[in-house]
């Protein structure tokens, strides 16, 4: 699975963690920040987003410091469901639920063991499908 991640600076050790500890198997598309000097978030949520809806790669993990701000920005491209999680339930629940296609993460909020097991989670739980085909269906609309 290919799976596209992006932070603004205040999620970049996480981000090298993750992708060093938690994402081995995974082939992952790298969009930056590599450097603590600031960026807007809203700028890698664009290139996360764009490489979700357009296929680049399946799934997206953004990170800032609340988790907040990515999951705004990345919601406003067409196609994209990016769910805020900060805890391992929500992001099981984010998938079979509300088929999210975006993990967003807060680094000032979780600390990096909880956020790996977030991120294992979100990555394997599957979509429930069901009933919550309609309900997704209504959000797309």
């Amino acid at each position: 699975m290919k799976v596209v991640i992006g932070c603004d600076h205040a999620g970049l050790a996480m981000k090298d963690a993750l992708i060093d500890r938690v994402l081995t198997d995974y082939e992952i598309i790298d969009l930056g920040t590599d450097s603590p000097t600031p960026v807007d978030y809203p700028d890698i949520a664009r290139k996360v987003a764009d490489a979700v809806v357009t296929g680049r790669a399946e799934q997206g993990i953004l990170i800032c410091g609340t988790g907040i701000g990515m999951a705004m920005a990345a919601g406003k491209v067409s196609g994209i469901r990016a769910a805020t999680c900060t805890d391992p339930y929500s992001a099981e629940l984010s998938r079979s639920h509300n088929n999210a296609n975006i993990l967003c993460l807060g680094a000032r909020i979780v600390g990096l063991g909880l956020a790996e097991k977030i991120v294992a989670t979100w990555l394997s739980t599957p979509f429930a499908r069901g009933r919550h085909t309609r309900r997704i269906e209504k959000i797309e609309q």
